[in-house]
């Protein structure tokens, strides 16, 4: 008996320990809905993700006000952030309905699973950088400020706010909302008909001089985004305007797009000085 004792304690604690390991492969987030794990033919590991993003009104009581000064960044980033932004955009003037969209055509940049990619290598920095460092280029660069400290009451707000709403997603999985679809041409961007492509369906919005108006904002001058900024660069800047310029509508082709993004990065803008 005792020694059918032992190999069936032996057996269950094998069973325990190969439980524990395949959950802790199946399985990513203790918190939120567990997301199974499938097998591809190529034998690597894929992620059933789904976008889902919960409301900040529905955040827990205990995080609930940094998540709404996060929200409220996001919209007002001169009223709840000011000292550290020095021009007039707001981050929501990228990341549409502050970052919780699915991205695509007409979402502007998602942030919805952004805190599951970070820590990443990242070019502009030469280095690896946490989400606190990647949301601080974004304040030097595209708002033109400085950084915020990283135990802020302002940096602590956004940081909630983005794991919230990336609550349930897998780490280091693929966001496939997350980023720019970059456009493959052979097309060679013309300054002079991106003018054209600004004057006929841009400056309604973004004013003739492009500097902005009280409906959308600066595309470069002094209150725009500054030279490092990401925007600043051509692929990126007809990525975004391709698939959300004119706002709402996005009917640009792929060769309109180029056009006009040229003849905006072609502008004057702030020089990126690190801070």
């Amino acid at each position: 008996m005792r020694q059918k004792a032992l190999v069936l304690i032996a057996a269950l604690t094998m069973l325990v320990a190969a439980f524990a390991m395949s959950g802790s492969r199946d399985h990513v987030f203790a918190e939120g809905p567990s997301v199974p794990i499938q097998k591809t033919e190529a034998g690597m590991s894929s992620t059933n993700v789904k976008y889902n993003p919960p409301l900040p009104k529905d955040a827990p009581i205990s995080i609930r006000d940094a998540v709404m000064l996060g929200y409220d960044i996001m919209n007002h980033t001169r009223t709840y952030a000011g000292k550290y932004v020095g021009n007039t955009l707001n981050c929501s003037n990228c990341h549409f309905k502050e970052g919780s969209t699915e991205g695509g055509k007409n979402g502007g940049l998602s942030l919805v699973g952004v805190t599951t990619k970070y820590p990443e290598y990242r070019s502009i920095a030469d280095g690896v950088v946490d989400i606190v460092s990647r949301t601080n280029s974004c304040f030097e660069r595209s708002m033109d400020g400085k950084p915020l400290p990283p135990n802020s009451r302002e940096m602590v707000g956004l940081i909630t706010y983005f794991q919230w709403i990336s609550k349930g997603l897998p780490i280091y999985e693929k966001i496939p909302w997350l980023g720019l679809k970059h456009i493959k041409s052979n097309h060679k961007p013309n300054q002079v008909e991106g003018k054209k492509i600004f004057s006929s369906a841009c400056a309604s919005c973004h004013g003739a001089d492009g500097l902005g108006t009280k409906i959308a904002p600066p595309l470069w001058g002094k209150e725009s985004f500054n030279d490092g900024a990401g925007m600043a660069g051509l692929a990126n800047l007809v990525a975004f305007a391709h698939d959300n310029m004119p706002y709402l509508v996005s009917n640009l082709t792929g060769n309109e797009a180029l056009d006009v993004a040229a003849f905006v990065t072609s502008q004057p803008r702030p020089h990126f000085t690190a801070k």
